[in-house]
């Protein structure tokens, strides 16, 4: 499928998705969030693709955050609409049974913060910076900013970033564990293409299962999340990829899986 603002490969079951507006810093605006939940829906129903790399292009900008022309002359309903709208887009990348990790390079503020929050993993260069600057225009996070932000840094130092408006560089942001990683530039795609491969080498129905616990354990009570883990480990023990898995383990060779 053609897109106006977003480029797409494929490499042997990777696919990478690149936010294409590098004159705009990567800004999302209707086309762009209707474009991402395109590809998300088409990335997830496609098999060929095992997992997924989302950036944005140029150097400066992973995504500098929301089309501010957009914002600025919104009513209260076409704003809570477009609120809506973003965070099922968003929604549709984090709940994905395939790895999805940023790659973030430059400026991820606002929206681009929230996009990479939605990603499974992040990885981010020297150059990364992020934020989430809302309340600064008067407004807030519409893109799932007050609910993932705390969920991955805690609620004293998310209430912090989302109070003061403060941008924060890589290291910060890696130690507070907003990424999982900070890589350098020049190395930025290929260490996350490295780190999704290694997760891919492994057993894709146990990656899926993985990301499903955690994504719906997380809303659950914990005797729920409990319940669903081991109904998931029961469901494995019953596939070819858990005989096969185990097999090469006893055998101390290399397993090769094959996804049932």
């Amino acid at each position: 499928m053609p897109y106006s603002t977003l480029l797409l490969s494929h490499s042997d079951g990777v696919a990478t998705l690149t936010v294409n507006r590098p004159d705009k810093l990567n800004a999302l605006n209707e086309t762009v969030i209707r474009e991402l939940g395109e590809a998300a829906e088409a990335l997830a129903a496609d098999p060929a693709v095992r997992g997924v790399i989302l950036t944005g292009a140029g150097p400066k900008a992973f995504i500098a955050g929301a089309d501010i022309g957009e914002l600025a002359s919104q009513s209260p309903l076409e704003g809570k609409h477009r609120s809506l709208v973003g965070q099922a887009v968003f929604r549709r990348f984090e709940a994905m049974r395939k790895p999805v990790i940023a790659a973030v390079n430059g400026f991820c503020l606002g929206g681009g913060c929230e996009l990479a929050m939605a990603c499974h993993l992040r990885i981010a260069s020297p150059s990364a910076r992020f934020g989430q600057p809302e309340v600064k225009l008067g407004i807030g996070p519409g893109y799932g900013g007050t609910v993932r932000l705390p969920r991955l840094v805690g609620r004293g130092r998310a209430l912090e970033l989302l109070l003061s408006a403060e941008m924060i560089g890589a290291e910060e942001a890696w130690r507070i564990g907003l990424v999982n990683r900070v890589v350098a530039a020049e190395s930025l795609l290929s260490e996350t293409e490295k780190l999704l491969r290694s997760i891919l080498v492994q057993g894709p129905l146990a990656v899926a299962a993985v990301l499903e616990s955690v994504d719906a354990g997380f809303e659950m009570g914990q005797a729920e999340a409990l319940l669903l883990e081991a109904n998931h480990f029961g469901l494995l023990s019953g596939t070819a990829d858990m005989q096969e898995g185990m097999a090469a383990f006893l055998a101390r060779r290399a397993p090769k899986f094959e996804g049932r």
